[in-house]
């Protein structure tokens, strides 16, 4: 099954740099995760200054400037729901104070000829 994760860190600037040791550690974990199959891609996100949010209702379009702080996203590959959450912890173990939103990917059949 996979997973889609985005994380929201608890507290700090956005768009700040991470001491090299964090970014090794990470890096480790992320080199792990990749080789055991877990991990498909993952990526830093800008901060919300960079993006914004389109909300429709009936005809009518919003867009907001800023949404929910969000630094990163990962696609994990796990055999269940219990093992993507434990993959989320070994993330927050290294990234510090924060949420990690988990939700499955609903992966459709394709058609058969």
């Amino acid at each position: 099954m996979r997973y889609l994760v985005i994380y929201r860190p608890e507290a700090g600037e956005e768009g700040g740099q991470p001491d090299p040791a964090h970014m090794a550690a990470m890096g480790k974990l992320v080199d792990e995760m990749t080789r055991a199959g877990s991990l498909i891609a993952t990526e830093p996100l800008a901060a919300r200054s960079h993006g914004g949010r389109v909300r429709r209702h009936g005809n009518e379009f919003t867009v907001a400037d800023k949404g929910e702080r969000a630094a990163g996203y990962a696609f994990l590959n796990a055999n269940s729901r219990d093992e993507a959450l434990e993959l989320c912890k070994s993330f927050l173990q290294i990234a510090g104070d924060g949420v990690t939103e988990l939700r499955q990917v609903i992966e459709f059949a394709p058609p058969q000829a």
